[in-house]
């Protein structure tokens, strides 16, 4: 491989680990002062008016009336679902803890997947994958509710909900009706979940009630660098990965940003680290790898034996 690949491969990995990792704390500052729907749909819809703009630049045509149903039904799982239940959730959890909850969605994906009509039978490997994610989810949200790092039921309730419909989402948008261009589809996407969070932050009443004097640097800092790196340069290296490495590659950022998160939300956000969050994140990766990377590892090893 090119020394210059290499070089680019190691830009575009390093930026989806620490980037995407570092979110759920942007998340958490951005909430201090902005309200949280309020935030998520202003990103979203700043993110996918530039994502739109450059695809349209680009020569990508318009969606089509039913890609854009696809954007709205998408947007609504991933974006008002999904993120829009993260980061109301941060209200009440730290964020090393949000991240950590969101970094077993690959288990409700496989899940999900299996019990759909004609869906896929996971292999051994992967059903012991989701046995040790789901133990260590279990071990997360049972702490003791007076220790640090504890997971209040309704939040749980919340982030379970966000994980479930981003997991659907993400299953529904493989075969569903989408722009060509990644860019154009995304940009849809962030656009349609940004007018759905925008309608939940009017009805919860957060934009009645919000107030541009009172949000502080710090809530500017994050909202823009949750908008400059989180969407735009964070999708950007994705896409790139994508195209230049192997899917199971490219996703190894599921199992490392919740141990980004952990750090920067242990070193920047002054949250609490305790033993049994650390022994909840080590089973919840561990499952995770078992249902991405060790079968993907196997089907290379048959390949090459032939087996």
């Amino acid at each position: 491989m090119p020394r210059e690949k290499r070089l680019r491969l190691a830009i575009a990995f390093t930026g989806i680990y620490l980037i995407w990792g570092s979110t759920y704390l942007g998340m958490k500052i951005g909430i201090e002062t902005i309200p949280p729907f309020l935030l998520a749909g202003t990103r979203f819809l700043v993110a996918g008016s530039i994502l739109f703009l450059v695809a349209r630049l680009n020569g990508s045509p318009l969606p089509s009336r039913g890609q854009w149903r696809t954007a709205a039904l998408v947007g609504t799982l991933l974006l008002l679902f999904g993120n829009g239940g993260v980061i109301w959730s941060q209200q009440y959890v730290a964020s090393s803890i949000a991240a950590l909850m969101v970094g077993a969605e690959p288990l409700w994906v496989v899940v999900l997947d299996w019990v759909r009509p004609r869906g896929h039978r996971p292999s051994a490997t992967v059903v012991i994958g989701l046995v040790t994610g789901f133990l260590g989810v279990i071990l997360l949200v049972t702490a003791d509710r007076t220790t640090p790092g504890s997971v209040d039921p309704v939040s749980a309730a919340v982030l379970l909900i966000a994980i479930i419909a981003w997991a659907t989402g993400s299953i529904y948008s493989r075969n569903a009706d989408t722009p060509r261009s990644p860019i154009m589809a995304t940009g849809a996407n962030m656009l349609a979940g940004s007018l759905g969070l925008l309608a939940a932050s009017a009805l919860t009443g957060e934009i009645s009630s919000f107030e541009l004097s009172q949000v502080s640097a710090r809530s500017w800092f994050a909202w823009v660098y949750l908008i400059v790196f989180g969407a735009l340069c964070g999708f950007t290296a994705y896409i790139w990965l994508l195209k230049n490495t192997s899917l199971a590659a490219a996703s190894t950022y599921a199992y490392v940003n919740p141990v980004v998160a952990l750090i920067l939300g242990w070193a920047i956000g002054g949250e609490t680290i305790t033993a049994r969050t650390i022994a909840a994140a080590a089973v919840i990766i561990t499952g995770v790898i078992l249902i991405t990377a060790v079968p993907h590892l196997q089907s290379r090893v048959h390949a090459v034996t032939g087996d």
